[in-house]
């Protein structure tokens, strides 16, 4: 394995958002701040960060805000992809003239049911356009959402083609087979479960980390568990039970929901249409679900 190889436990970022839904940046800093203070990276502008909702000048607003705030490059990873390659050009090279570790690349998303070689073609123009060597690729297939999966044929094609830039993929598809799979046919790439329950499955048959919406709001524990075969064996069930917890809701909603009862500020609940906040009933089984696996919260007056 590369010296250099990405690695680690990342959170893709969620973003806060002011009554009016414009981005709270000083928010959105600190919350970047004490996830690294915890031993995370940051994946900015991804699903859970509501990217699709933002413009283009605020995706690149929150890289500059985190560089220029002092978090290092090599913690930062920037989601990047778009269904315009042109788009997605600007963004990626946005990402490395600020000196991110790595851009996690969508495949274009709007249209279903596309070939293999178009897919192929999309990220080849990317790389080709982009043209700098300090490109890092993480392809991400997240194929419930997107519709386009990240094929294994697809990824050796890339691979093969640019073995330089093609540096890792995050598999959202939850799937353990997908994840074995990949981890098997692709050793000298950086494997990214997109939940620790997989990562702690899957680190001791090579996986990279993990880029889990529930680093949001655990990761210090969450990072503790990659570090150590220990500290996994010994956090496992709290960590298990606080992702389980969040998934039985709408992910974005249920992190912001929880971060708004760790940071007693309830503005960390706004999401923009058309994702909508949890209803009353949800929030309240939530508050009291994460009451229970979240020792920062046991004790605590919850609101629902």
């Amino acid at each position: 394995m590369a010296a250099d190889k990405l690695r680690g436990v990342f959170a893709p970022v969620v973003t806060p958002f002011n009554n009016d839904l414009s981005i709270n940046l000083p928010a959105f800093v600190a919350h970047c701040q004490r996830l690294v203070a915890d031993g995370a990276g940051v994946a900015i502008s991804g699903t859970n960060s509501e990217a699709c909702s933002e413009t283009f000048e605020e995706r690149m607003a929150l890289v500059d805000a985190v560089i220029d705030a002092g978090i290092p490059g090599e913690r930062v990873l920037v989601g990047t992809g778009c269904c315009a390659i042109g788009d997605a050009v600007a963004l990626t090279r946005h990402a490395i003239d600020r000196g991110c570790a790595g851009v996690l690349v969508l495949p274009p998303f709007f249209f279903k049911n596309v070939q293999e070689d178009g897919v192929f073609a999309y990220y080849r123009e990317l790389i080709q356009r982009v043209d700098d060597p300090a490109l890092r690729v993480v392809l991400y297939h997240i194929p419930a959402m997107s519709g386009v999966p990240i094929t294994l044929s697809l990824i050796e094609r890339l691979v093969a083609a640019f073995p330089t830039q093609i540096a890792g993929v995050k598999d959202s598809s939850g799937d353990w087979d997908n994840v074995m799979a990949m981890l098997e046919r692709f050793p000298a790439l950086s494997i990214f479960p997109a939940s620790e329950i997989l990562m702690l499955r899957s680190l001791a048959l090579g996986a990279a980390g993990c880029i889990s919406a529930t680093n949001n709001i655990n990761a210090r524990d969450i990072a503790l568990a990659y570090g150590s075969v220990t500290e996994a064996a010994r956090l496992n069930d709290s960590i298990t039970s606080v992702r389980k917890a969040a998934e039985r809701f709408p992910m974005v909603a249920a992190v912001k929901h929880t971060l708004s009862l760790l940071a007693g500020d309830a503005g960390w609940r706004h999401v923009r249409p058309p994702l909508v906040p949890l209803a009353a009933d949800a929030a309240l089984q939530l508050s009291q679900a994460m009451a229970t696996a979240m020792p920062a919260l046991r004790g605590v007056a919850l609101p629902a």
